[in-house]
């Protein structure tokens, strides 16, 4: 896996909310030339439902509101929010990545076996070089985690923490997300909230990364620690634009030109990671959603890059035989 796979699954896995604010960076996207950038695009359009974050399904009196999220605090959110408030208010159920519920078992599971996160195997400063585990030390440091602590963790885990800009750090005990914000709403006006998977659904997809895999996402992770900021600007305004699916097409194509990459390597990783974390549990959602749908209007609030592709959200409930329609 690389770094720009490691910061795709910030976006959508996202433990910790970004203060848009406090980080500065560019649009990596904006500032290519223009012909790379039409390229770009035209990439991303070929894939089904490719822009876009609001959607409505129907099918024999079911409906489906589909909320693209952004799982980061950004102060876009109060608009999206306030154009989804109503359907929420009208729905039977909001359905998101984990409720209640499941963060409340999340913690509790935490809370009883501190060492979840912690590998079995050898150290990073056993496994990596001495100047890769002193570039690693001084990104950690500068997110306030102590190397010592971090040496003994997944390194899966290392490279999300590293996902995060030190500029957001401070942000991270308030999430503003727009998942968030539609639970608040939910609450407020006594609609029910569920989970679409169990609490612990992620853990158990990133253990089936092999050592070698979660290594080289913390190894291919330090080059690229200076852009840090710039790819998490990139990821918020790509998606506060409706195109999440441009982003990954981008961190792919990017991909290509890293070392130790071919072009066919960098998409065979793509292509897995998209099955592993994207399109299993789409598939796995789906008979959640339509049980859900047969109660009543529903709204499912889920990350923004679940909802395009030939096995996204939308192209599944269309197979289905759901009518899909955009909101935006």
């Amino acid at each position: 896996m690389t770094r720009l796979t490691s910061i795709i699954c910030a976006f959508f896995l996202a433990s910790a909310p970004l203060a848009h604010a406090a980080c500065t960076g560019t649009d990596l996207i904006a500032a290519l030339p223009q012909p790379d950038r039409a390229e770009l695009e035209a990439v991303a359009a070929g894939q089904p439902f490719s822009e876009g974050n609001f959607w409505q399904a129907t099918r024999e009196g079911r409906e489906v509101t589909v909320a693209g999220t952004y799982h980061l605090g950004d102060p876009r959110q109060a608009a999206l929010l306030d154009r989804l408030r109503p359907r929420i208010e009208q729905a039977t159920a909001l359905l998101v990545e984990a409720g209640p519920e499941e963060e409340a078992r999340l913690k509790e599971a935490m809370a009883k076996d501190p060492s979840m996160l912690l590998s079995d195997g050898p150290t990073l400063p056993e496994v990596l070089s001495e100047e890769e585990w002193h570039t690693l030390s001084d990104a950690l440091r500068a997110r306030g985690i102590p190397p010592v602590l971090a040496s003994k963790f997944e390194p899966w885990y290392v490279s999300m923490t590293l996902a995060l800009p030190p500029c957001a750090v401070e942000a991270t005990q308030n999430p503003n997300g727009l998942d968030k914000l539609a639970m608040r709403a939910a609450e407020t006006a006594g609609v029910p909230v569920r989970s679409l998977e169990p609490w612990n659904t992620v853990f158990q997809l990133f253990a089936e990364l092999t050592p070698e895999e979660q290594l080289a996402m913390v190894r291919t992770a330090l080059p690229l620690e200076d852009r840090v900021e710039d790819l998490a600007v990139t990821l918020a305004d790509r998606y506060f634009a409706g195109q999440s699916r441009t982003v990954w097409e981008y961190m792919r194509l990017q991909a290509h030109g890293m070392p130790g990459y071919t072009p066919e390597k960098a998409d065979a990783e793509f292509a897995k990671m998209e099955e592993t974390l994207i399109s299993r549990r789409n598939r796995d959602w789906l008979p959640v959603i339509e049980a859900a749908a047969a109660e009543g209007p529903v709204v499912v609030a889920v990350g923004a890059l679940h909802l395009p592709g030939r096995e996204g959200v939308l192209a599944l409930l269309r197979d289905a035989g759901y009518a899909v329609t955009p909101l935006d």
